[in-house]
């Protein structure tokens, strides 16, 4: 049987994924509505890619742009389980910038 492939906001438990008891109103988590990266390591929009979108919630805290917080990221349990289930097939930090810059 193939695992499931969660996103940020269902591995989290947020509640600021799509539908979520917290997404009404404006609550909704920046890597959930980031379509340039739809797809992206096998998630939706930017779920599996968190950790280049500005404005996630991280620590509890507001995050800032890819680089000031990657360092965060990087200790992070979901980070760590998309590196690890995308081994093979796994997309490069850059090109993730990239595709969101080309989005603006």
């Amino acid at each position: 049987m193939e695992s499931t492939k969660l996103n940020c906001w269902e591995y989290q438990g947020c509640g600021r994924g799509p539908g979520g008891p917290r997404s009404a109103n404006g609550g909704r988590c920046p890597a959930s509505t980031e379509e340039s990266l739809d797809g992206a390591n096998g998630g939706a929009n930017g779920g599996r890619a968190c950790w280049v979108v500005e404005g996630t919630l991280c620590d509890g805290r507001l995050s800032g742009p890819y680089e000031e917080k990657i360092h965060v990221c990087r200790k992070c349990s979901f980070y760590a389980r998309v590196q690890i289930e995308e081994t093979l097939t796994l997309e490069p930090e850059e090109e993730l910038v990239d595709r969101i810059r080309a989005a603006r």
